[in-house]
């Protein structure tokens, strides 16, 4: 499980992942965050069985994060390709961040606002945006 400091959890809505606050019978579309890793620090992360994988994709200046329809399973631990899909796990106490190790200095964030965009910022110290995930794995 994933949810930022504020508490919101990811969702899926009209194929975009969002973060917003989930209650009552809404709480079963919360997104449980699949992760591979790399190495003890790096890690793959996907949604839906680890059928969806996020990445890091640079659009002429911007960098946004995308949903990729790959199984988390195939993606190469080596090839050079798979640098978009990877992410360093950054623990810091009780929170955990993600910066992308396409896009050095680029982070997976939400925004301050519920039911917004999962998205990636290089300003992990902006006030509208958070970068600060707890992080719970399964066991």
């Amino acid at each position: 499980r994933i949810w930022d400091i504020n508490q919101k959890t990811f969702y899926l809505r009209n194929n975009q992942l969002v973060a917003g606050y989930l209650q009552g019978p809404n709480i079963k579309l919360e997104e449980k965050i699949d992760m591979v890793p790399i190495d003890p620090r790096a890690m793959f992360l996907g949604i839906h069985g680890g059928k969806l994988c996020l990445s890091c994709v640079k659009s002429g200046d911007d960098i946004k994060l995308q949903l990729e329809a790959v199984n988390i399973t195939d993606l190469s631990k080596t090839r050079e390709q798979n640098t978009r899909f990877s992410f360093t796990r950054l623990d810091n106490g009780h929170t955990t961040s993600f910066e992308s190790a396409a896009c050095p200095g680029w982070f997976l964030c939400t925004a301050v606002e519920a039911d917004q965009p999962v998205s990636l910022t290089n300003r992990p110290e902006d006030t509208l945006v958070v970068t600060k995930f707890y992080f719970q794995e399964d066991q």
